[in-house]
């Protein structure tokens, strides 16, 4: 039996939204939902193969740009193509990151400062970009996309864990900053995601075909991980008029309370 085709909504009707590492992911499930919400959004990936299937694939509401964030002149060309493609820009979502791996043993300089340059120097260019036409269009919406490992992170994701700390303190600072100017700076700090990549990684790391179904409560109290649409779906509410009034919050798109957390005590 067929599944029935999505549903087409209006929460983002004519929008026009830059999503930035969209041609996978979390990226690509919000691009897809934000066109079905009405949007007009620009991919930008690294890859030109990726970005002009899925733009094809959207069809005439959607375009592309390339470019690697850790690239100084690049997130202000970004911005400048989606204007010129679009004529305006409503939305920027900061979701690209580099996920780099090392404890404070095997973190290196060259490492640290790529994970820092995309994942928090970026972010910060990019919204430096977007706020003269945000300004002169009487306001605008900010999603920045960080991580549970925010808050501390794990043992092997040092530097990117302090990236997403200093992706938070961004988030708050220029909310609080701006705030009068109708523009507004929210967060999602994103948990354990089923990603394509993420579920070829765990294979790599030796993890069985079904490693999705046999996660143990303590990370997965609902028997499963988010999906990227469900984040994406969460995404949707502060890009749109709904969100209107909410600026520096920090949803924790998480299935337990990361602070103050109690993890059951199971009966052995």
């Amino acid at each position: 039996m067929n599944e029935p085709a999505p549903q087409s909504g209006t929460r983002l009707k004519d929008k026009v939204i830059l999503v930035t590492g969209s041609t996978t992911g979390i990226g690509e499930a919000m691009v897809r939902l934000f066109v079905r919400e009405g949007a007009r959004v620009m991919i930008h990936g690294r890859r030109r193969d990726a970005a002009q299937m899925l733009a094809d694939d959207i069809g005439e509401r959607a375009s592309f740009v390339i470019g690697a964030l850790e690239d100084p002149q690049v997130p202000a060309r970004l911005v400048a193509e989606t204007v010129g493609r679009f004529g305006r820009i409503d939305g920027l979502v900061n979701n690209a990151a580099a996920i780099t791996h090392g404890s404070i043993e095997d973190t290196d300089q060259k490492a640290f400062d790529l994970t820092l340059a995309i994942n928090l120097r970026a972010p910060l260019f990019l919204i430096q970009a977007v706020f003269p036409h945000f300004r002169k269009q009487g306001g605008g919406r900010i999603l920045n996309v960080g991580s549970i490992n925010s808050y501390c992170g794990e043992r092997i994701l040092l530097a990117y864990s302090i990236s997403k700390g200093g992706l938070t303190t961004l988030t708050r600072n220029l909310a609080d900053a701006h705030a009068a100017e109708h523009i507004q700076i929210n967060q999602l700090n994103v948990g354990w995601t089923l990603t394509a990549n993420e579920y070829a990684l765990k294979m790599k790391d030796g993890l069985p075909d079904d490693w999705p179904t046999r996660l143990p409560k303590s990370v997965a109290p609902s028997g499963r991980i988010h999906s990227p649409e469900e984040v994406a779906l969460a995404a949707i509410y502060f890009l749109s008029d709904e969100a209107a009034l909410i600026n520096g919050a920090i949803l924790d798109v998480e299935q337990f309370p990361v602070i103050g957390r109690n993890p059951t005590k199971e009966a052995k």
